[in-house]
């Protein structure tokens, strides 16, 4: 299994023409940041919403009834430094010479490659995006990286993790051609 992107379209109309040009980029991004994480395998599930999808979410997982950009739900749970990327489901032989498993733990768990769940809202995006001057796409690259690096574990709860996050962040969107 590689790194890959899973998506919903939670708005109304849903997806289009536009929005496969956006997963396309997306999907870039994610093989990028992924191999600067060294995250070689994994799914990563994007859900596109509108302002008031993300601010019900908002107000239920973080008590804020406002919209906001992106959230993330890491599925990692603290466990980081503990992925392991060589086939976890590969098996060895035991000392009765039966075969077991070799991550005990991820044994048969089908959900053991999920990395976590990305949200953003495609409008707060788009009046971001003409906010700071730059195209939509760069917009929505820096939201899904930003919420792909929560998914490992990163924050931005003080002046040293937000300088470390949004340096990842920005030579991630830099590779791909993502630039002011």
């Amino acid at each position: 299994m590689t790194l890959s992107l899973e998506w919903i379209d939670e708005r109304e109309g849903g997806a289009g023409e536009r929005e496969e040009k956006w997963i396309d980029l997306l999907e870039q991004l994610l093989v990028v940041a992924g191999r600067k994480e060294d995250v070689e395998r994994g799914i990563v599930t994007l859900t596109l919403t509108d302002d008031e999808g993300i601010r019900e979410l908002n107000r239920q997982y973080r008590g804020l009834d406002k919209p906001t950009d992106v959230l993330s739900f890491s599925l990692l749970e603290g466990e980081q430094a503990d992925i392991r990327y060589e086939d976890e489901y590969e098996s060895s032989d035991s000392e009765e010479g039966d075969d077991s498993w070799t991550d005990e733990d991820k044994a048969g768990d089908p959900f053991s490659d999920l990395l976590g769940d990305i949200v953003i809202s495609v409008p707060r995006a788009e009046a971001q995006a003409a906010e700071y001057g730059h195209s939509f796409e760069r917009e929505l690259g820096f939201l899904f990286v930003h919420g792909f690096l929560h998914l490992l574990g990163y924050d931005h709860g003080d002046e040293n993790e937000e300088k470390e996050m949004f340096a990842k962040q920005e030579e991630v969107l830099r590779e791909a051609g993502l630039v002011r």
